[in-house]
């Protein structure tokens, strides 16, 4: 009963507030709390403008970006020497009973640790960033992570 009690304790609600602009045309800016403004463009017929982020951009970013903040905290934790990070992801946008939806995100981290007995470590952590990525635990797509882990 004491554990369900602290548990209760650490339970938290957060509320991310952001507010969208309209430019005109297709373009908006966009911005959170205290963050600055940034300049955005629907996807019209669904051919993204290359030079502003797009909601399907921030999209497959957010997961990738959350996923990667999972995995980097509990290697932490765990106290695992990461030297670098660098990935990309890749968000599959498909035609599925009436309507566009992404159906995959596949994740392509590069992580480079010291010693190559950490590997296995790795692996774990990122299973781990995996199954308690708020972000993905929060969408229908599946979510798919294929690393390289490098060693210096």
């Amino acid at each position: 009963m004491e554990a369900l009690e602290r548990s209760r304790i650490r339970q938290k609600v957060f509320t991310f507030k952001t507010c969208a602009t309209w430019t005109g045309g297709r373009s908006a800016t966009v911005a959170g709390e205290g963050k600055p403004a940034l300049a955005v463009r629907g996807t019209p017929e669904l051919k993204p403008e290359n030079d502003l982020w797009s909601s399907e951009d921030m999209f497959v970013a957010a997961v990738e970006l959350c996923h990667m903040t999972t995995f980097l905290s509990a290697a932490s934790k765990e106290r695992l020497p990461v030297l670098s990070y660098k990935s990309h992801a890749n968000g599959v946008l498909e035609y599925v009973e009436g309507g566009y939806r992404f159906t995959r995100i596949v994740i392509f981290p590069t992580i480079t640790v010291p010693d190559p007995a950490m590997e296995a470590q790795v692996h774990a952590l990122l299973r781990e960033a995996q199954k308690h990525c708020m972000v993905a635990n929060s969408i229908a797509s599946l979510v798919e992570v294929n690393p390289t882990i490098m060693v210096e």
